[in-house]
């Protein structure tokens, strides 16, 4: 099993401290989305990830610093144990859905800044990277239902398999083919 994220209140805090301009689940994507493009983890990847050289390097042990060992850890489990960084079930379907939204949308982000114009991603993975882009610009319903509680789970798994299958296509593949030359 791979390192746990920190809790979402720690990294949420620490966004705070930091003055970052993201809740921490956009910025767990956009630090996913980094990642998984083939971007390399640094004391410094919130300046990568949100495109602002003047943000300090992660506090060595701080939650930042844990989050993204945790997500680096969590792509190269060969358990796919990787989990979306998101608000627990005591949450509103509203605040669940929105984070998830945003999610996406940091994926999306942190993924084009790393891959670049041409990622090297199969028909599947441009299919699940389409997919995150309508789910980054979807909008949170008020209330919900038990169909919606299951349809937001459904939602959940799907991004966290789509992250998982792009990381593969950008990182884990050309990497495997390297060995073989």
């Amino acid at each position: 099993m791979s390192e746990s994220l920190p809790a979402l209140a720690d990294v949420e805090a620490a966004v705070r401290q930091v003055g970052l301009a993201v809740d921490a689940p956009e910025l767990h994507g956009g630090l996913c989305g980094w990642l998984a493009g083939g971007g390399a983890l640094a004391p410094a990847w919130p300046a990568q990830v949100l495109v602002d050289a003047s943000l300090p390097a992660v506090e060595p042990d701080g939650a930042l610093d844990r989050l993204g060992r945790a997500s680096a850890a969590q792509f190269e489990d060969r358990d796919f144990g990787f989990e979306l960084l998101l608000p627990g079930a005591d949450a509103s379907l509203v605040a669940r859905s929105g984070a998830l939204f945003g999610w996406c949308r940091g994926f999306l982000g942190g993924f084009g800044l790393a891959a670049g114009a041409a990622p090297p991603l199969s028909d599947e993975g441009r299919e699940a990277l389409s997919d995150l882009a309508r789910l980054a610009a979807a909008t949170p319903q008020d209330d919900g239902d038990d169909d919606d509680e299951q349809a937001l789970a459904e939602i959940e798994e799907f991004v966290r398999v789509a992250a998982l299958l792009i990381h593969g296509d950008c990182v884990l593949a050309p990497r495997h083919r390297q060995q073989f030359h």
